[in-house]
């Protein structure tokens, strides 16, 4: 079963998606949490796509936005760039293994 983790350390607060789609709790816990970083898979295929990520990032007003969960394999190929693009607040950012986040 898909499920998402919201974490709390150090005085920030991270939402990690996990393998899901948007649904709308999401505006909920947004709501009820402010979210300093979220990972929000982009895949499409078996999570949630770049359009419905950007929702997701619009409910959850996470201060920054890292896509996840794509370019794995043909099946989920996506072009992160056109998520970060969909993003109201321009809060995107793309990673690349062994990249570090400060915040």
């Amino acid at each position: 079963m898909p499920a998402g983790v919201l974490l709390t350390i150090e005085g920030k607060t991270i939402y990690h998606a996990g393998d899901t789609a948007v649904f709308s709790d999401m505006k909920l816990i947004g709501e009820r949490h402010p979210i300093d970083l979220a990972f929000l898979p982009i895949g499409d295929n078996y999570t949630m796509g770049p359009e419905d990520a950007a929702l997701a990032a619009k409910f959850l007003q996470a201060k920054q936005v890292v896509p996840i969960h794509y370019n794995t394999f043909p099946v989920i190929k996506q072009d992160p760039e056109k998520f970060i693009d969909l993003l109201e607040d321009g809060n995107g950012l793309i990673m690349e293994a062994g990249d570090e986040i400060d915040f």
